[in-house]
């Protein structure tokens, strides 16, 4: 199964954007799936329902940092390569769906939700679509870390 496929069905499952992406890479990466899904539980809902950052594009920054990212804390040309990396990154989900902040993607007025996650129906699944901010952002992580 595909990576997006994978990550879709992590979100039909019942888990948020961000943790379906995330969940998605963690064997290779050598992260157990509980870990995976703690770490990532925080971004669902674009950072805790703030509806900020998609979740998906965050798990997608994280995957690529685990991949491509830096340590030498005083090297700034490891820091603005790597930081271009995720701009770009950024620009090809944006050139997919126009932005990468929640609220916009899902057409909401408000600023934040409510804390309390909407229920899993049905209904649910054919009004967000999550599972197109999802595929790309897995197939944007697949492109760079193949």
């Amino acid at each position: 199964m595909d990576n997006s496929k994978k990550a879709k069905e992590y979100f039909k499952s019942g888990y948020n954007c961000a943790q379906s992406v995330f969940v998605t890479y963690c064997e290779q990466f050598n992260i157990d799936k509980k870990t995976a899904l703690k770490l990532s539980s925080s971004f669902g809902g674009g950072m805790g329902r703030l509806r900020e950052v998609c979740g998906a594009v965050s798990s997608m920054f994280a995957i690529l940092g685990l991949k491509k990212g830096y340590t030498d804390n005083n090297n700034d040309t490891l820091k603005a390569e790597h930081y271009a990396l995720i701009q770009k990154a950024a620009e090809e989900f944006k050139k997919e769906h126009k932005t990468i902040i929640c609220r916009e993607l899902l057409n909401l007025d408000e600023q934040k939700s409510n804390p309390v996650p909407s229920k899993r129906t049905e209904e649910y699944y054919k009004s967000r679509p999550c599972e197109d901010f999802i595929e790309t952002a897995c197939k944007i992580i697949d492109k760079y870390i193949s």
